[in-house]
């Protein structure tokens, strides 16, 4: 016969239902903190469960007994999602570690990652720089020279009396041939007088005129002009120091240009504005019997102005080029600004013109309005060489061969056709 007792089990409170342990003898529900016991004056009371742990079961007399649990208010629909109508998902896990006991957290749904339009990809990081790149830099800064404030100055006073020597030397070759040149500078006033049936003589009105003129200051005219080029380099020489080892190769442009530009300036002046503008001087007052009587002091000086002038006006294209350069104008600041250049370049002119008349004042105009915008164009082939770019060459050389065989077409036109012939002064064509 079977013996009815049974062992003693655990009271229900203590009991886990059997689907809810795991396998393992493991239960999912946490066990309960332990407890201090209580004094007989406690709200509730504290027994010793089966399994050696303390277990709170609260008394009558506790206010908060009987009163049933209510669960916090539910979250609006869309609190803490960054899209309307999107709400937090709670979801229990198991906390790695701590077998039976489960944590629940909110978990954000996935956002779509679409990029509206507003959006730009950021920008990509810069290239790493490569030894040989860092050699290069390396070297150019080697290359450049390291010179205090005083060092400075002595390179400053080397290259000035470098400059001086060269100008000196010019000056003595062309004392050497100082009749030979004063028949060159006296030949506008000889053709002016000769077209205006004068005597083409120029007259001396102190003793020391001669000797001042043709010795002195008509040498050293022209020496200016041989020597320009041995002045440039100096003064690029003194700048070079400064410069990284890619900017030196500008040297030889840097010159040719400059002292181009110079000398050409002085032809111009030499073989069409003073021209023109003396004869217009000397026709003045012919129709009331005014005779000219030009002195070569008076004469020399109204040709080394003119002559000057137009030549450090030649170098606008050079000074526009540099202040490029220098990122102090650019084409379009030049551009949008053309009508005061235009301005400023008239009334220039009016003041390097010897006469009054609106024919030399465009004589003197025109060609610094065409080195403006020569200039200008110089600018705007710097701008596209920084930025990588390449300027259309072949479609300029083009159009610049068609206009050269339409100008050669019209003027084959006049000579056979209309039997125009060629001479060598204005207008070059004639009947």
């Amino acid at each position: 016969m079977l013996d009815d007792t049974k062992e003693p089990q655990a009271p229900d409170s203590e009991l886990v239902p059997p689907s809810d342990k795991p396998e393992g003898g493991q239960t999912d529900a946490p066990p309960p903190a332990p407890t201090s016991p209580a004094s007989s004056g406690d709200a509730g009371a504290v027994n010793e469960g089966a399994y050696g742990y303390e277990r709170y079961e609260p008394s009558e007399d506790d206010p908060y007994h009987g009163e049933p649990y209510e669960a916090p208010a539910a979250a609006p629909e869309n609190y803490g999602s960054s899209q309307p109508g999107q709400s937090l998902v709670q979801q229990s896990v198991e906390a790695p570690g701590l077998a039976g006991h489960q944590q629940t957290i909110d978990i954000r749904p996935e956002e779509p990652s679409a990029i509206t339009e507003s959006s730009q990809p950021p920008p990509p990081p810069p290239p790493p720089s490569t030894p040989d790149d860092e050699e290069e830099d390396d070297e150019e800064e080697e290359g450049m020279l390291r010179m205090s404030f005083m060092e400075h100055l002595e390179e400053l006073r080397a290259r000035i009396l470098k400059a001086l020597v060269g100008v000196g030397v010019a000056f003595v070759v062309c004392l050497l041939v100082a009749d030979p040149l004063w028949r060159i500078v006296s030949a506008p006033a000889i053709i002016a007088l000769k077209h205006l049936h004068y005597n083409p003589q120029l007259v001396a009105i102190s003793p020391m005129e001669q000797f001042s003129i043709i010795w002195v200051k008509m040498p050293l005219l022209v020496s200016l002009f041989v020597a320009s080029p041995w002045v440039l380099y100096q003064v690029w020489a003194f700048i070079s120091p400064g410069l990284y080892r890619r900017e030196r190769r500008y040297a030889v442009p840097f010159i040719l240009c400059t002292a181009g530009l110079f000398i050409a300036g002085g032809l111009f002046a030499y073989f069409v504005a003073f021209r023109y503008g003396l004869e217009f001087l000397l026709g003045i007052g012919r129709d009331i019997n005014v005779a000219p009587m030009v002195s070569i002091n008076e004469y020399f000086d109204l040709f080394m102005n003119v002559i000057l002038g137009i030549a450090v006006v030649f170098e606008l294209p050079v000074l526009i080029f540099f202040l490029t350069l220098l990122h102090i104008a650019s084409p379009r600041f030049l551009i949008r600004n053309s009508r005061y250049a235009v301005l400023a370049i008239v009334i220039l002119a009016a003041i390097v013109t010897p006469t009054p008349d609106v024919f030399n004042l465009m004589l003197f105009a025109v060609p610094m309005c065409m080195l403006f915008f020569i200039g200008v164009f110089v600018s705007y082939l710097l701008v596209l060489k920084r930025e990588g770019k390449t300027f259309p060459w072949g479609k300029v050389w083009l159009a610049i061969g068609l206009l050269i065989l339409a100008a050669a077409g019209v003027v084959a036109l006049l000579i056979y056709r209309y039997h125009f012939h060629v001479i060598q002064h204005w207008p070059f064509l004639t009947k």
